[in-house]
């Protein structure tokens, strides 16, 4: 009852699954650091050119972590140093990957589902969504990275009203906030993640981890010039910038290998 993290891979795309539905896919200490494997995984395999997360089954995406656990792993602050070392690792992990990541959202998304949804790079959300961080109602701290991590994304007033209240917020408040890039449809969020997959799959790798790393960089305000001018040397010195200069002449869809 512990749940696991298991993965696949569709041609280029790699699949994430948090799969716990019986308690809504809350992480156990073994799923996050199953997650920290599973993504080290991904990194090194060079067919997979995107990650995609989501929830097993239909009604969560992450509802949290596994409070059931907390009495015997995260009783005091002493025993919940390994808890807090794995989901440390999870986090970092997930923080520290260079290929693109993608949420695909639906139903509850609270706590640690959403500090976990918020490390992707494009959150897509079905109608359904319910977000919260309950943190103020179990009198725990949320982690500090992950409230960056929402200031970066809602501002600082919101983050405020949205810890300080612990409220529920739908699918149509959180894109308006800025806190998910798309709400579509529940029935529609399988064909609408499968289609945005496949075309972050057919663009040219290398482009992909530079413009992620550019953007992350400038985010946090501190973009390291010379790593950037880096990667995007690798770009104009790759097979792929000349396979695409050749596909724009010739009318046709390149053919990218990440090399």
């Amino acid at each position: 009852m512990s749940g696991t993290i298991r993965t696949r891979t569709d041609g280029a795309v790699g699949w994430l699954i948090f799969d716990s539905p019986a308690r809504r896919n809350a992480m156990s200490l073994a799923m996050w650091e199953g997650v920290a494997e599973a993504v080290a995984i991904f990194a090194a395999d060079p067919n997979v050119r995107l990650v995609v997360m989501r929830g097993a089954g239909e009604e969560a995406f992450v509802s949290g972590a596994d409070i059931s656990e907390f009495e015997a792993e995260r009783a005091d602050a002493t025993r919940g140093a390994h808890y807090n070392a794995a989901t440390a690792r999870a986090m970092g992990a997930l923080a520290r990957f260079e290929k693109p990541l993608v949420a695909a959202i639906r139903g509850w998304c609270m706590g640690g589902g959403l500090a976990i949804a918020m490390k992707a790079d494009i959150r897509i959300a079905a109608a359904d969504v319910r977000f919260a961080i309950p943190a103020a109602r179990l009198g725990v701290a949320y982690p500090a990275e992950s409230i960056r991590d929402l200031v970066g994304l809602v501002g600082p007033s919101q983050a405020k009203s949205i810890l300080f209240t612990a409220r529920r917020l739908d699918a149509q408040e959180a894109l308006r906030l800025g806190l998910v890039t798309e709400v579509v449809a529940a029935s529609a969020l399988e064909a609408r993640v499968a289609e945005l997959a496949a075309t972050l799959a057919d663009n040219a790798p290398l482009s992909l981890v530079a413009a992620k790393e550019a953007v992350d960089q400038i985010a946090q305000g501190r973009p390291d010039i010379a790593r950037l001018e880096a990667l995007n040397a690798a770009c104009f010195d790759s097979a792929d910038y000349a396979e695409g200069r050749r596909a724009f002449m010739e009318k046709r869809r390149p053919q990218f290998t990440g090399r």
